[in-house]
């Protein structure tokens, strides 16, 4: 599931090359892919966590309550660092960048398949370092401080969306997303709303890097 299509292009051709996978069935959006994937009944779900019609991480959670012995593979552009940890808590069995070489996709795809966790090994190394030094969310990264929600506004502020329609996504009223808007400022340490949003610009062009 992917919102462009030469990225699912590739994807089918890249996985109906391997003698022992098939492509069943692609999705442009999350309500699409709600609806499909009970019907195709796949075993594996790539996914971009990032479409126009869902909210990042949570649709994770959506989809497997529509189909909840499927096995969720996240192919995306954003920091595995930040999102790949919240990716296996929504219920993903996977998480690997666009950027990694195609070998690496098909090794994420098939230990997924078999009902194995994939991360890439910075990100094992560093969920290492932080059981084994006690790393507590205190010590974090202020942007990993953030829930999940409150990362998918900061992330749609910083591609220019407007409250308004930031509530209209979420399904929220505005004053709720002004609510999630001082909690990221108290949680970023930044004064006003001029910050957060020149803040939010540079997290949404560091994670299209």
């Amino acid at each position: 599931m992917d919102d462009h299509p030469l990225v699912r292009e590739w994807l089918i051709n890249l996985i109906n090359q391997q003698p022992d996978l098939a492509v069943c069935g692609e999705a442009a959006t999350a309500a699409e892919a709600i609806r499909a994937v009970p019907a195709s009944n796949p075993e594996v779900a790539i996914v971009e966590i990032s479409l126009k019609d869902c909210v990042e991480i949570e649709w994770i959670g959506n989809l497997k309550k529509a189909c909840p012995g499927l096995n969720v593979l996240v192919l995306s552009v954003h920091d595995e660092f930040l999102y790949a940890k919240r990716s296996l808590r929504a219920g993903a069995k996977g998480y690997i960048m666009k950027r990694e070489a195609t070998q690496k996709v098909i090794e994420a795809l098939r230990k997924v398949l078999h009902g194995k966790f994939y991360i890439s090994e910075a990100v094992a190394e560093a969920v290492t370092a932080e059981f084994v030094e006690g790393k507590t969310l205190a010590t974090c990264s202020p942007t990993e401080q953030l829930s999940n929600r409150e990362l998918a506004v900061f992330g749609m502020l910083g591609q220019g969306i407007g409250t308004r329609q930031i509530a209209e996504r979420l399904g929220v009223n505005i004053k709720t997303v002004q609510v999630y808007c001082a909690r990221i400022k108290e949680k970023l340490n930044l004064d006003n709303a001029t910050d957060l949003l020149r803040e939010a610009i540079r997290h949404c062009q560091t994670q299209n890097q």
